[in-house]
């Protein structure tokens, strides 16, 4: 178990993605990443050593302190590390726990909701498809659509499926993906509300 992770940022927001959208939550983001899209939106998260080491102990008393009911873990990619002992923590105390990954690393602990976000050049590990309550593939161009039906393959048949712009090119890709969704309705889309909004 890891007992100090490196800490981006940690604040009280609204969830901006997926099925959770709206839920006011603590977000601890996790330095550190092996993926590093080119597109990402949270780049400066991708050097853990850029960050301070902060105790789980602190970290569970800033959520504490936040007074949340819920808690996002997320990064970077956060399950570079053991989250056993901090998700144990918050789970004690009865707060929701849920966690946004690549999947490209063993998740650890026993999360209430895991949003699963692969991407096509460094794909995640076989067994964490099953473990996704929520399916998140970014679209930018095209042919994703392809590899959104390729993911959608190995996840749960109660996996809720989501198909989300990609930031950069909204616009342009917008109209595709809503008739791709209207042909194809297992999927829904997800926007960044958060970003319209212009809040954390």
């Amino acid at each position: 178990m890891s007992d100090k992770l490196p800490i981006v940022e940690m604040f009280h927001s609204i969830q901006g993605e997926g099925v959770n959208t709206g839920k006011s939550a603590y977000f601890i983001r996790i330095g550190g990443c092996d993926v590093c899209c080119t597109w990402c939106d949270e780049k400066t998260a991708w050097n853990e050593k850029l960050y301070p080491l902060i105790n789980v102990s602190e970290i569970f008393n800033n959520v504490i302190s936040s007074k949340v009911n819920t808690v996002v873990l997320t990064g970077g990619e956060p399950f570079r590390y053991n989250l056993t002992h901090l998700n144990k923590l918050l789970r004690e105390r009865k707060i929701l726990c849920m966690a946004e990954t690549l999947g490209t690393a063993k998740i650890t602990g026993n999360w209430d909701w895991i949003t699963l976000s692969p991407k096509q050049h460094h794909k995640p590990l076989e067994e964490n498809y099953i473990k996704a309550n929520e399916l998140k593939v970014v679209i930018q161009k095209e042919k994703d659509f392809l590899w959104a039906e390729e993911t959608a393959l190995k996840v749960g048949k109660n996996t809720i499926l989501y198909l989300q712009p990609e930031w950069g090119c909204f616009d342009v890709i917008i109209s595709s993906i809503i008739r791709y969704i209207k042909e194809n309705p297992k999927w829904r889309l997800s926007v960044q509300v958060h970003k319209f909004l212009k809040i954390q």
